[in-house]
């Protein structure tokens, strides 16, 4: 290829990555929807985005590499004080029985229906075990299932992408020494544990190096982050020289040494690695959904519906309702996790590596497996994308619509304010650090968090999970203004707190930007005298006639969500909606 096409094909491909996933946001749909066919029609069309042709040899390391970095950012994600008890008990189960039974499935329907031999068949029953975060995660974005099902996805998913990516390779070299596959023999389990040990190595050997440039040196944020790329790149590397695909288990390993080892204290935020994975999920899948030819779909087309109906409505099903035996998840969970189980990059990217090795051996069979698994993620991306958020909500395991608020003060109106906003039927936690002012809230009737919560949720590596909006009312000001700033990213949604007085001579306050609650007129101690004066809070439907003196503080949304008035934003409620006033103690509660 000429300079100019390579730039245009490194071009096309950027912009096909980026523009599928700008597309994909704004219709609400997961991106493997369109990278997949935006890929595969680019590939028809033109062949200046093949990989083979822009980086040659080279691409099947390159794309390595990258799932390397995809499975740290993941490995970072993975919190084991979530991994407990019955979670810790299903996610093993549903691992174990998931590999075993897609693994003897596929392998023994492969040879009928698509007329390769038994070993060739196992290399594609290996492929398709794994799962993956990039493709469950946004579909579980889209589908808001409650927090128990989604931890225990997003574990399966992650912990599956090693460990198929390793039995794919150890089939792959089975396959080539000795052109036969035997899985029973005690020697594939001995070379198993021998890339699990270079694996766990890798990431021992990951973690130091990581532990001493973000501890030892303490390196600033940028400095920071380029180091944790470089580690993983090069002990990724460094694994996969000395034995394939072991890289892969060295970073999920580095990943969940990091986020949980105490003193790395890493940001449950990083939006430089959310960018790059984003990016390097599109490259990729662009990438190889490209070498796909319309020519080599046809053959296979119709036996490979049959196997993803066969894996989505048999395999999946009686994995998940056998792992999750006495488990305590209810029927409806057991149910959608036996309705999760799309196929992803790591699947992609192993399929394109072993086949392309395989064809060139001479296997016969072997040119299919490309073909069929990249039906195989069409498949299951498209089904269990279009499907899964009314599954879900036929189930009962979608979160509740609407608004939980932590609500941060325990002073008589912020109280009383708390008592308004339950009253709207919304869901209110308070959290408060005075004795007095917990009892308060607990003489309210109100939700009292648990001492340690605001640690967790001021905590940079830790996350709030069920929160969707905070609003910081002490009567500390630059406590409100650090917190605000802090917990930014923190939550599933924003960080508000309430304005100092005009002239406060605080540290912080004063200084620091962020949205302030009501805007500046109704400023924490305005708020303080005018209740203590008689004033309250009152609630009542936007449609009704407004007192003539009121101030409002929030709109309640028809489906309980809660938009509060700030300094930089006025709210407008629309005839099915509710607003929360502030009133002089002139109108009567």
């Amino acid at each position: 290829m000429t300079d100019d096409q390579i730039l245009l094909g490194l071009a096309l491909t950027v912009v096909l990555a980026t523009g599928s996933q700008i597309l994909a946001n704004k219709l609400r749909v997961p991106a493997l929807i369109l990278l997949l066919p935006a890929g595969f029609a680019a590939g028809a069309l033109t062949d200046v985005i093949h990989p083979d042709k822009l980086m040659g040899q080279n691409f099947s390391a390159l794309v390595s590499l990258a799932v390397a970095v995809i499975l740290y950012d993941a490995g970072l994600g993975l919190n084991l004080r979530n991994l407990t008890g019955h979670t810790r008990w299903i996610v093993g189960r549903l691992l174990i029985f998931g590999v075993l039974l897609t693994f003897l499935v596929v392998g023994m329907v492969s040879p009928s229906m698509f007329g390769m031999p038994l070993r060739v068949a196992a290399m594609l029953g290996v492929i398709l075990v794994v799962s993956g975060p990039t493709v469950v995660g946004p579909v579980l974005d889209f589908v808001r299932p409650n927090d128990k099902v989604r931890r225990i996805l997003i574990w399966e998913g992650t912990l599956t992408d090693p460990i198929g990516g390793i039995l794919g390779a150890l089939v792959f070299h089975a396959i080539a020494t000795t052109h036969r596959i035997d899985i029973g023999r005690g020697y594939q389990l001995g070379q198993f544990g021998i890339s699990l040990g270079v694996g766990l190595i890798g990431g021992a050997v990951g973690t130091a190096l990581l532990w001493f440039t973000l501890r030892v040196l303490r390196l600033g944020e940028t400095l920071g982050t380029l180091a944790q790329l470089a580690t993983v790149i090069a002990v990724s590397a460094g694994c996969d020289i000395v034995r394939d695909d072991t890289g892969l288990i060295a970073a999920i390993v580095t990943g969940l040494a990091v986020t949980n080892l105490p003193g790395f204290d890493m940001p449950a935020r990083r939006p430089f690695f959310e960018t790059l994975i984003q990016l390097i999920i599109g490259l990729l899948f662009i990438s190889i959904s490209s070498t796909v030819t319309p020519s080599s779909l046809t053959p296979v087309l119709l036996p490979s519906l049959a196997l993803i109906a066969i894996l989505v409505l048999v395999v999946r099903p009686v994995v998940a309702f056998a792992a999750t035996t006495h488990s305590g998840l209810t029927t409806g969970e057991r149910a959608f996790i036996g309705w999760m189980d799309p196929r992803g990059i790591v699947a992609a990217a192993t399929a394109s590596a072993f086949s392309a090795n395989l064809v060139e051996r001479g296997e016969s069979g072997a040119a299919k497996i490309l073909p069929v698994t990249f039906l195989v993620i069409v498949g299951t991306v498209l089904l269990y994308a279009l499907t899964a958020a009314p599954v879900a909500r036929r189930l009962g395991v979608v979160k509740p619509v609407g608004t939980r608020i932590l609500l941060v003060g325990g002073e008589p109106w912020v109280v009383d304010m708390g008592k308004a906003l339950q009253s709207a039927n919304l869901d209110v936690l308070m959290w408060a650090g005075a004795n007095e002012e917990r009892q308060r809230i607990k003489d309210a009737g109100i939700e009292l968090a648990k001492g340690d919560l605001l640690a967790t949720a001021t905590n940079p590596g830790a996350r709030l999970e069920g929160v969707t909006a905070v609003f910081l009312a002490t009567d500390d000001d630059d406590f409100n203004a650090l917190a605000s700033v802090v917990m930014q990213g923190n939550v599933e949604g924003p960080v508000y707190r309430i304005g100092p007085p005009p002239d406060a001579h605080g540290v912080v306050a004063p200084y620091t930007g962020g949205d302030i609650l009501f805007g500046r007129p109704l400023v924490r101690h305005v708020l303080a005298e005018r209740h203590e004066g008689g004033a309250h809070f009152l609630v009542q439907p936007a449609s009704s006639p407004l007192p003539p003196e009121h101030d409002t503080l929030f709109v309640v949304r028809a489906d309980h969500r809660l938009d509060p008035v700030t300094e930089n934003r006025t709210v407008t409620a629309q005839e099915h909606d509710s607003v929360v006033l502030f009133v002089p103690s002139s109108h009567g509660k």
